[in-house]
């Protein structure tokens, strides 16, 4: 599992954990740092490759980091795009097309830009129904991994509208082709929603999902609370 780490001066790292069954889990330390802020890490695996895109919205672009070796070094391979503080960008291979999801600007948090490209190297080029969502900060920044399952494809969206990372929306992508575009909400209520208490207290903005097979299923989930608040309360 890899996650972002964060300085005492909030500029990230991409740092990974391992675990034999999904339950107990082992820190590994720090996988990848810059200069800027990394977060969001994205991993795939792409025929004998393992490629990681995190957020490097500070940088203004979207890079694609390659395992050299996996999971402890990764090496610039690309850079997707640029000229932008992209922020979580999300990327699936359907329908022999890789489709990348990703906000162009954080400070609003309300319109979803969709790109495509052959190859994950690109080159990437905008959608024509780009933006796909406009005016909407309940569910256009990503929140997770998108997937296909049963020849449906599903992607997740942060809702930031009342306040940052509040919670998550799970949407299906109708239809998606070099032309066209359309999704739905999966049900009318969030898939993840912060606790009153805890380490979830303030929010949850991120879910990543994998099938075990027999309807099982392994996610990996962050929140996000109030530490200086619960230190107080431990405090007492």
């Amino acid at each position: 599992m890899f996650l972002e780490v964060l300085e005492e001066n909030s500029r990230g790292k991409i740092a990974y954990a391992r675990s034999d069954d999904g339950h107990r889990w082992q820190y590994g330390g720090i996988v990848l740092e810059e200069p800027f802020h990394l977060s969001y890490p994205y991993v795939m695996a792409v025929d004998a490759e393992v490629y990681l895109v995190p957020e490097s919205g500070a940088a203004g672009d979207v890079r694609l980091y390659r395992a050299n070796p996996f999971p402890n070094r990764w090496v610039l391979a690309e850079t997707l795009l640029t000229g932008a503080p992209y922020t979580d960008s999300s990327l699936v291979r359907f329908h022999d097309r890789w489709w990348m999801f990703t906000l162009r600007d954080p400070r609003r948090n309300d319109s979803l830009r969709l790109y495509c490209a052959e190859r994950i190297e690109g080159p990437w080029t905008e959608h024509p129904r780009s933006p796909v969502v406009v005016s909407n900060p309940h569910w256009a920044r990503p929140g997770g991994r998108v997937f296909e399952y049963g020849g449906r494809l599903f992607r997740y969206a942060q809702d930031d509208a009342r306040r940052y990372g509040l919670q998550v929306w799970a949407l299906e992508i109708t239809e998606l082709t070099t032309s066209t575009y359309a999704e739905q909400l999966v049900r009318p209520t969030p898939v993840l929603r912060p606790r009153r208490f805890g380490w979830n207290s303030l929010g949850m903005h991120h879910v990543d999902p994998h099938p075990l097979g027999g309807n099982r299923w392994l996610a990996c989930v962050d929140g996000h609370r109030n530490a200086l608040r619960l230190a107080i309360k431990l405090r007492r």
